[in-house]
This record gives C-alpha cells, sequence and structure tokens, in this order.
C-alpha cells in the first residue's frame, strides 16, 4: 500500500512539473513560427516586437507610431544626435524582409541585418545595411565609390543598380532575402543588387573596407533587424519577415 501511495505521489509530481513547464511562455526573443510563415514585425498598432539597440524595452523618446506608420523624429532640436537605434527581439538567418520606407528631404537611415549586439560598439559595426537616403539632398549619395552610399546599397560597400529610389516624401518598397550565403537587395519592385558572403571575394572586398579592423562585421550567421536613428526623419511601414 505504502509502495503505491508513493508512485502515485512521484507521479503525479512529475505531472505537475510537466504541465508547469508546458505553461511557460517563450522567450520574447525565440523564434516560434515555422519557415515560410510571414510574421508581422510591425501592424500598424505595437512595438513589441522591438526594443533599443543595447536596451531591454523599447525607446521611450524618438520612436513612435502615428497614422499606422514607425516613425523616428529626432528627440533634442538643439543639436544633432543619432545612435538610438531598434532592434527586434527575434534573431534570423536565412530570411525574407519586407517593408517600406519614407525619408524627409536631406534624410538618412537605414536597414540593418546580421547584428550582433555589442555594448562598446555602435551597430553598424556588426550588421549589414541596406542604405535609406533622400539621394537628391544628402550629401552621402555623392560620396563612396560608384554611388555605394545610395538608397539600396550595401552601405558602402556595393552600389545599388539600377538605382531606381522615388524622392524624399515618397514611399519605397524594400525586399531582402538572405539564403544561405546569398543575399539580395530588392528596391521598388527590382533587385538591385546581389552576393555572396564568405566567398574569397567578400573577404577581400572587407579587407579594403572602413570594416576591415571589425572581425564581427558581417560575420554573423544569425542576428537582429535593425532600424536606424540617423538624426533625420524616417518612416516605416508594412514591416514584416519570414524564415526560408
Amino acid at each position: 500500500m505504502l509502495k503505491s501511495f508513493i508512485s502515485f505521489g512521484i507521479t503525479t509530481v512529475l505531472a505537475a512539473s510537466w504541465l508547469t513547464a508546458c505553461a511557460q511562455p517563450e522567450p520574447a526573443d525565440r523564434n516560434t513560427t515555422a519557415p515560410g510563415e510571414w510574421i508581422s514585425l510591425f501592424d500598424g498598432s505595437s512595438t513589441d516586437h522591438w526594443r533599443g539597440y543595447n536596451m531591454e524595452a523599447f525607446p521611450d523618446q524618438g520612436w513612435q507610431i502615428e497614422d499606422d506608420m514607425l516613425v523616428f523624429r529626432p528627440y533634442q532640436r538643439d543639436r544633432w544626435t543619432s545612435g538610438l537605434d531598434i532592434i527586434t527581439r527575434q534573431t534570423f538567418s536565412d530570411f525574407e524582409l519586407e517593408l517600406e520606407w519614407m525619408i524627409a528631404e536631406a534624410g538618412n537611415s537605414g536597414i540593418f541585418y546580421f547584428v550582433l549586439e555589442q555594448p562598446t560598439q555602435a551597430i553598424y559595426w556588426s550588421g549589414l545595411e541596406m542604405q535609406i537616403l533622400d539621394n537628391a539632398n544628402h550629401p552621402d549619395a555623392n560620396q563612396g565609390v560608384d554611388g555605394n552610399r545610395q538608397a539600396g546599397s550595401l552601405y558602402d560597400l556595393i552600389p545599388a543598380d539600377p538605382q531606381n529610389a522615388n524622392p524624399h516624401g515618397e514611399w519605397n518598397s524594400v525586399r531582402i532575402i538572405s539564403n544561405g550565403n546569398h543575399i539580395e537587395h530588392w528596391q521598388n519592385g527590382e533587385m538591385v543588387l546581389s552576393f555572396e558572403r564568405f566567398t574569397p571575394e567578400w573577404f577581400e572586398m572587407l579587407r579594403n573596407s572602413k570594416f576591415r579592423e571589425h572581425n564581427e562585421f558581417g560575420a554573423m550567421r544569425e542576428g537582429h533587424i535593425g532600424l536606424q536613428d540617423h538624426g533625420d526623419v524616417v518612416k516605416f511601414r508594412n514591416i514584416r519577415i519570414r524564415e526560408l
């Protein structure tokens, strides 16, 4: 009788432990969707999928929701500031990312991917950047090499071709595809560049760039998606991603 009671007690405890474990919520930064399933990263009403770079929470200044858009507005009018970037709580490896952006006159921003959080380093020393720019009015458009700082480009590395960005105050659609080592940038319905990571050509390009002193740049096979505060007004909408 005692043996049966002990056995019953152990079984009850194990069952309760299993139920408790099952009831625990998934961590916010853990991917739980199946490949091919679209995740809405911003649907116009919530910033739950985002937090500040090197922050636990979403910033309480700068970023805000306006008319179903995720908008950054400079929060110190008396001087130029930047660096209040935001990143997804989840990390991604092979993915297809879609969104729309609109930049203010003479504005600058960016979309990062494969971001590694580093407490002492800015987001752009690890994450690859698809440039957002008002090409007609921002000086960066005429710097770099062959237009590799213009909208749609892999910033400071590979220029977008064709350069088909709409002017400031108009929406631009973006698609970034990461499939293994293969990356594509799409802008306004056209593929504007593609490249392969981790090839001899890739490493040679990095050695000849300003990123050469940062071994973590472009080295991550999985990382956060990021949106940049570059001190200018920028708007985003219809942000979604699916794992491949």
